[in-house]
């Protein structure tokens, strides 16, 4: 597969083949959606916490007499059947993450760069090299060039500058390569990738 590649002018800046079997597979919205539950899941923080019958804060004293009150028969306060008492197998601090093979995860990446590559949303980008990091000037290129909710692959480290004008513009997120992942791919609009991002990302999932 060959795609243009334009500067942030939007000058063209020659071409670039790109490996088929990274940007060039039939997208399995199976694949996809197992690498985004896990993905989803390791991020799930799990702190939810409810007190059981041990943590309330009520006397563990015995209420009433075992026999002869005519009610039923009970130990302390802290019962789950009380108002304020313990909760009954409630939820407790816990990860959420499971096991996912390391081939589905590359599998699940190589289909998202695909999905974008075939609905025409992959863009190439020659560098974000920028002579200094000013917003304003980051700004007005994306809106020349039709960028609002856009995530950006620069290679191994993102220029400085770039990083420093984009973090204050809204719908424009910067990754490193190693930082790309199905998740931030599909939850935007369109994906960027720059010269660096497409040798370090082919190097990677080869």
């Amino acid at each position: 597969m060959k795609l243009d590649v334009i500067n942030l002018d939007a000058a063209a800046a020659g071409d670039i083949d790109l490996d088929d079997a990274i940007f060039g597979l039939e997208p399995r919205a199976d694949i996809l959606h197992r690498v985004v539950r896990w993905q989803r899941a390791r991020a799930q923080a799990g702190t939810h916490k409810t007190k059981g019958r041990s943590e309330t804060s009520y006397s563990t004293k015995k209420i009433y007499r075992q026999k002869g009150t005519g009610g039923a028969r009970h130990g302390d306060r802290n019962a789950p059947i009380f108002r304020s008492g313990g909760v009954y197998k409630g939820p407790v601090p816990r990860s959420h993450a499971f096991d996912l093979p390391k081939k589905v995860r590359a599998l699940g990446l190589k289909h998202a760069l695909s999905a974008k590559a075939g609905s025409g949303k992959l863009i190439i980008l020659e560098s974000t090299d920028m002579a200094e990091g000013k917003t304003s000037v980051l700004a007005k290129a994306a809106k020349e060039l039709g960028w609002k909710k856009v995530l950006i692959i620069d290679g191994a480290e993102v220029n400085e500058n770039f990083a420093m004008a984009a973090r204050n513009i809204e719908g424009i997120d910067v990754l490193p390569t190693m930082g790309a992942n199905v998740y931030d791919i599909l939850k935007r609009d369109t994906l960027v990738i720059t010269r660096a991002g497409i040798e370090a990302l082919e190097a990677r999932l080869k």
